[in-house]
């Protein structure tokens, strides 16, 4: 199936999504370092890509790492910052409990955010979709690349890198754990549910258009697709009160899920953290869980 995957997402045999890289700027952060970077992208217009790497100094042992993917919430300004800053739908931001943790992170300005909103999101999914190609593809391509630089850095444990992300940073977070085996954890939160249950009832179309995969439907459901991930642990956190993941498409989503993990014999890997009563959010509870997971998955 991930071939198949690959082929709709117009990504199918590329290579790396990132060329050069260089630092611009480095800041203490109690001992550990956020370190600026510029990555430079492949292909025609050879797009400067801003990201922050929080991690220990040079010569500490390697610890584990997340790549983290933002969220999307319309709030375009917003790319890799949010790792150090946060966004209000967070429960603060993640990166002093991920340094208390010891666990290092990558984010970057994903297409269309941060530094590179023009072209806007609209105006490169139009232009990827008549190539062949879609956005949310690039951005899987540019976070694969991002687990290849952690994987390749000397304070890293190439055999302990884990995904993150919130709204659109989950999609992808789960869609990355599918489609990499590098990925030995992964948390997503808030937004995961089957996506032919929500086009049949409408919510599918809060969504931006980066997430249009042109002939997905008839070849695989959500559920399908982060079953992928068996038998490497995944975390989905929801609130049933979210409008990205109506109780019903939720609950499709993880029966399908639930069954790949039970086949793969990993029942015990996979974890759900399910509030009720709340929305489009992280409450502390989740973040609490979370943590958790990832302590137990990554650092353990």
């Amino acid at each position: 199936m991930r071939d198949n995957l690959m082929h709709l997402l117009g990504i199918s045999g590329q290579g790396a999504g990132f060329g050069r890289c260089r630092t611009t700027k480095v800041d203490d952060d109690c001992g550990w370092q956020r370190e600026h970077l510029i990555f430079t992208g492949e292909g025609a217009d050879r797009e400067d890509i801003p990201a922050v790497f929080l991690r220990p100094p040079d010569g500490h042992p390697p610890v584990p790492a997340v790549i983290y993917a933002h969220a999307h919430g319309n709030r375009y300004g917003t790319g890799h910052t949010e790792l150090l800053d946060g966004r209000p739908a967070l429960h603060g931001p993640y990166a002093p409990d991920l340094r208390r943790l010891g666990i290092a992170a990558l984010c970057f300005d994903l297409p269309a955010f941060g530094a590179r909103q023009k072209p806007t999101e609209s105006a490169r999914a139009k232009a990827l979709l008549w190539q062949g190609r879609t956005l949310f593809g690039q951005m899987l391509l540019e976070l694969r690349s991002g687990v290849d630089f952690l994987a390749a850095h000397p304070v890293v444990a190439p055999d302990r890198i884990g995904g993150l992300g919130f709204s659109m940073g989950s999609t992808l977070a789960w869609w990355l754990a599918a489609l990499d085996d590098r990925l030995r954890a992964t948390s997503a939160l808030c937004s995961f549910a089957d996506l032919e249950a929500l086009v049949q009832t409408g919510p599918h179309d809060g969504h931006g258009i980066y997430m249009t995969v042109p002939g997905l439907l008839p070849l695989a459901r959500s559920g399908q697709i982060a079953g992928l991930t068996a038998p490497r642990a995944l975390q989905i956190c929801v609130g049933l009160k979210d409008w990205s993941t109506p109780e019903m498409a939720f609950v499709r989503g993880r029966l399908d899920l639930e069954a790949a993990y039970a086949t793969a014999g990993a029942a015990e890997r996979l974890h759900f953290h399910v509030e009720p009563e709340a929305g489009h959010e992280e409450s502390a509870a989740m973040r609490q869980a979370v943590l958790a997971f990832l302590d137990q998955e990554l650092c353990a």
